[in-house]
């Protein structure tokens, strides 16, 4: 499927890897949630025009408590933190130069226990069991994590892969094995296939070039008709046997994006556009990528200038003559990056790469967030993932990540139009751009649903566009927590496809008042009650949620009951409520919320649970049992039939463990 609401120009604003790190619809006063329920966020918003600062920003914070903030260890400070994973007490954070592991026993008071330097970008992390798993893409990781990169062109001391180490004792990971891919690894998957116990699997999205076959014998950069081995087009699956994790190797190279053709895509923003004028005026370098004119930040074109300089001998202020060489070399930068492409011959190809996947094994899909498509994946052999759907949208530049609801019905993808690095939620930045976009499962297909993007404006000084997050195992809704870098974070309830909402956020000032400067929510997780941010400059957060009129403390209470061993998000759990007091409770409150069930059916159902629940053994049962039963007769006439019987199946369970 193909939506094409913003084809005019068939031009993609996308990051360019050579040159730059790797709409806004504000709302009144209140949202309607549907069924007479009304919430009120504060107005004006107070994310708008916050105070500026690394560690001292003005804050706006709603519907959540933060718990705590801890800057980076020092060898960290203004490096790039990146992605979490989770498992017992301890949260993974990557780092551009390596990880950093937290004891979070104590929220209010995380320890560093672990800072491993290990240079590799962007270390995006996983773990299994004793296993941790660490992304290296960038050109000077080393093989020994060493520090003082790699600069010969070919050199067989690079890393370009996944790290594999053994945290059996967490607190001294062990670097065991890696493995080397072709185009390295931005990020990857772990998956844990259900008709599998022996082996994990890898799923790996690398975005960078092509590596020359004389550092890794069979890499070729041909597309696939000149070279069926080609590395591009491909996804690589590694297969790590549990009990030898030093045997682990390329299992296939799957193909997933096999006859798509490059998507419709829109033109710049209105403040891009006069972004791009301005510079030209003042003579800045400007390249046209995809036929969208770039400005190349000026620490880029700095560093280019002094290169040309060098080359020639020169010093002191570059001349014209630099200039000149600058500009041709960015061209052919973004030719060798693209390739050429006749507007004549028609559509070129599609994505040849992934950015991101998300496994979730109960359900054997996979959701791939590549580039210009979603797409979704059958992954019931988890060797072979073959593409079942694949869905295009003109007013999405970057398709960057993937989340399915709980029950696997739906899944949202996330848009990092700009690359992540720029700022995308200004003013008149237009609300489908840089957003979330949701969808419908069915029948094997994707259903367009609708579009949401965090509503508070930031300003030209602030990256931000749609990133991470995770589901919080709220029952009976979709509720996501989620990093929109310097927009901070936000929680979103998708329970209606077609009108998601804000409920709660969490921002911070710019990181500089004066210029564009790095920082924000890379990845905010929901992991056994806490909400934990790795914020991209300024260390770690952790949130918990507070009762509003969106969320009650019974619904809360619900979702903390739900505990997990470990957590990738890119590797989603199905979350399953264990029979409590709390859950029946939940039920009840968004049944009274959304008028789903007569308010006098309500009170009643209340004052049987808190009879129960004061009672004890047999009699408990007994109570429990009549109150599901006369919930069973009543979902028939009640406005929410499915929600009060899952009411009552929870009334059943608890009777159930007497």
């Amino acid at each position: 499927m193909i939506r094409s609401d913003h084809s005019a120009r068939n031009s993609v604003l996308l990051p360019l890897a050579a040159l730059v790190v790797p709409t806004l619809v504000v709302l009144g006063g209140c949202t309607m949630g549907g069924g007479g329920f009304q919430l009120n966020p504060p107005t004006p918003d107070p994310r708008v025009g916050l105070a500026p600062g690394l560690f001292d920003a003005g804050e706006a914070i709603w519907n959540l408590r933060m718990v705590s903030t801890t800057p980076p260890p020092e060898e960290f400070v203004g490096q790039t933190n990146s992605d979490l994973a989770f498992t017992g007490n301890y949260a993974i954070q990557g780092n551009y130069d390596g990880i950093q592991i937290w004891d979070i026993s104590d929220p209010r008071s995380p320890e560093s226990v672990v800072t491993y330097v290990c240079p590799a970008s962007q270390s995006d992390v996983s773990v299994y069991e004793n296993l941790l798993f660490v992304s290296g893409e960038g050109f000077g990781g080393r093989l020994d994590c060493g520090g003082e990169g790699v600069e010969e062109a070919v050199s067989h001391d690079r890393l370009r892969g996944i790290r594999i180490f053994d945290i059996s004792d967490i607190r001294n990971p062990e670097y065991v094995a890696n493995v080397q891919t072709c185009r390295g690894s931005h990020t990857h998957t772990v998956l844990k296939h259900p008709g599998d116990d022996d082996n994990v699997y890898i799923y790996v999205s690398g975005s960078a070039p092509v590596r020359p076959s004389e550092e890794l014998e069979g890499c070729s950069a041909l597309s696939p008709e000149e070279d069926p081995n080609s590395a591009r087009f491909r996804i690589e699956v590694i297969r790590v046997p549990l009990d030898d994790p030093d045997a682990a190797a390329i299992a296939s190279s799957p193909r997933i994006f096999q006859d798509l053709v490059a998507p419709p895509t829109h033109g710049p923003a209105p403040a891009d556009i006069a972004e791009v004028e301005a510079a030209r005026a003042r003579g800045a370098f400007v390249v046209e990528f995809m036929g969208v004119a770039q400005v190349v930040p000026d620490e880029i074109a700095e560093q280019m200038l002094a290169g040309a300089m060098a080359e020639r001998g020169g010093e002191g202020t570059p001349t014209a003559e630099d200039s000149a060489f600058v500009r041709t070399m960015l061209d052919q930068m973004v030719q060798q990056q693209m390739g050429q492409q006749d507007d004549d011959e028609g559509p070129g190809p599609g994505p040849d790469q992934c950015h991101d996947i998300t496994v979730y094994p109960a359900i054997g899909l996979a959701g791939g967030a590549c580039g210009g498509y979603g797409l979704l994946l059958d992954i019931s052999d988890p060797v072979n993932p073959t593409r079942m759907a694949a869905v295009a949208d003109s007013n999405f530049s970057y398709w960057h990540s993937a989340t399915f609801s709980n029950d696997g019905s739906k899944i949202l993808f996330t848009d990092e139009w700009g690359g992540g690095g720029a700022p995308k939620c200004r003013a008149d930045d237009p609300y489908e751009w840089g957003a979330n976009a949701i969808f419908t499962i069915e029948d094997g297909d994707m259903v367009f649903q609708s579009y949401f993007k965090m509503p508070a404006a930031q300003t030209p000084q602030e990256n931000c566009v749609a990133h991470n997050g995770s589901l919080i195992p709220i029952p009976g809704r979709d509720i996501m927590i989620q990093g929109w870098y310097q927009g901070g974070i936000s929680l979103i309830d998708w329970t209606d496809p077609a009108a998601p909402f804000e409920i709660a956020y969490h921002d911070r000032g710019p990181v500089d008042g004066e210029r564009m400067q790095m920082g924000g929510s890379w990845s905010v997780y929901w992991y056994n009650g806490l909400i934990v941010n790795s914020e991209i400059a300024r260390g770690l957060d952790v949130f918990e949620l507070v009762p509003s009129e969106a969320l009650t403390q019974n619904e809360i209470d619900a979702a903390n009951s739900v505990r997990l061993t470990h957590l990738n998000s890119q590797g989603q759990p199905v979350y399953e409520w264990p029979a409590t007091f709390a859950l029946a409770r939940a039920y009840l409150d968004q049944l009274e919320r959304w008028n789903g069930l007569a308010g006098d059916r309500i009170n009643g159902a209340r004052n049987q649970l808190a009879a129960a629940e004061g009672a004890a053994g047999a009699e408990r049962g007994e109570m429990l049992g009549a109150l599901a039963s006369s919930l069973e007769g009543a979902a028939g006439s009640a406005g929410d039939p499915a929600k009060v019987a899952e009411l009552a199946e929870a009334v059943r369970r608890l009777a159930d463990e007497m």
